[in-house]
């Protein structure tokens, strides 16, 4: 079914028509001017993020359920960096023509599926017209105690750096997504040049017949096109009684949001190369790639695990934590930013991450 046929509103009304609040702070959802929200005794938490076509996505090798999960996971992952709860969700489009009904509802599809299993309400949003692909912006609202909230500049001299995860994989499902696009479009290319004409003029054989080789790849391909928040992280520290001083998510690259916490903690850091957690496939996708894994892990981005320090005192509750890693110290700022390899080499931290501009 083509948008038009519906409009604006009438798309709206069909993509929301059941939804229901589940949390209390939702006094009003979908409908008016604005959502109404009631927070008596916490912080609101407001992030957003906008995802763009050809910037941030490839409708070429994500389908548009899984883009609609990930459009949300990564915002609701925003919240839990802050150390908050996540709640409400506005979400705007601009759709060009090519976007049936149907497509949409697939999208809605996956942004629910995130919502509902973080227990997020969709409150809101907006939708428009695109000429140059489409287009995704998503506001997500949460809570937090004022006690609770963990910022980026609360790391402190002698605090542990701890990671949840493993590292690189995300980058890696990319890498080879877009290896796969490229053989793809190469037997196109090949088909064309081969291609014979039908008795009505058309061309035939323009489209190959190609089935990626993604065999024992299946975890790099989950952790790009399936990204997941660590909100089971959030939860594991706080029934272990641990505080984080500084977190945020990895997002742009281990390196890259290491020294953002630096920089607004006015501290330096130490890392250690042989402890950053990194998958079996991640080493061996590098190794076919003829890249170098811990680079990928530094500096490849859309892991969305969480980086975070937590006081020495801790020490022995991180040992005790699943799925987490501690891969280094806080140093005083004169120190600098230190990566100290697997032979005991020691490098500056340089930031080499995800840069959209």
């Amino acid at each position: 079914m083509e948008i038009a046929k519906l409009g604006e509103f009438g798309l709206i009304d069909r993509l929301t028509q059941d939804i229901k609040p589940n949390n209390t702070s939702t006094k009003y959802g979908v409908g008016d001017d604005c959502a109404v929200l009631h927070y008596p005794d916490s912080e609101v938490l407001i992030t957003t993020d906008m995802l763009m076509e050809g910037v941030h996505f490839d409708l070429t090798y994500i389908d548009l359920q899984h883009l609609g999960w990930k459009s949300a996971m990564v915002n609701i992952s925003d919240i839990f960096a802050m150390n908050g709860t996540p709640r409400q969700m506005t979400v705007s489009l601009a759709l060009s023509k090519r976007f049936t009904v149907e497509d949409i509802e697939q999208f809605y599809s996956g942004l629910r599926m995130a919502c509902e299993k973080w227990g997020v309400d969709i409150v809101g949003g907006d939708t428009t017209s695109s000429y140059t692909g489409l287009a995704i912006s998503i506001t997500c609202i949460g809570e937090a105690r004022k006690e609770d909230i963990v910022y980026r500049n609360g790391a402190k001299e002698t605090d542990l750096i701890c990671v949840s995860g493993d590292l690189g994989a995300a980058y890696m499902g990319l890498q080879l997504l877009e290896r796969e696009k490229a053989v793809y479009y190469q037997m196109v290319e090949e088909a064309k040049r081969k291609a014979t004409t039908t008795p009505d003029g058309s061309p035939s054989g323009l489209i190959p017949d190609f089935q990626p080789d993604f065999a024992g790849k299946e975890y790099l391909l989950q952790r790009q096109l399936k990204t997941e928040a660590r909100g089971d992280i959030i939860q594991r520290l706080r029934e272990a009684g641990i505080r984080p001083t500084a977190m945020m998510d990895i997002s742009d690259g281990l390196s890259s949001e290491l020294l953002h916490i630096c920089k607004q903690s006015n501290v330096g850091c130490r890392i250690f190369e042989k402890q950053i957690p990194i998958d079996y496939q991640t080493a061996v996708m590098a190794e076919e790639l003829n890249m170098n894994v811990t680079t990928c892990a530094l500096n490849g981005g859309e892991d969305y695990e969480l980086l975070f320090t937590v006081p020495i005192g801790d020490h022995e509750k991180i040992q005790d934590l699943e799925d987490v890693r501690l891969i280094g110290h806080i140093t005083k700022p004169e120190l600098g930013h230190v990566l100290v390899t697997r032979d005991d080499q020691e490098f500056e931290l340089k930031a080499q991450g995800w840069n959209p501009l």
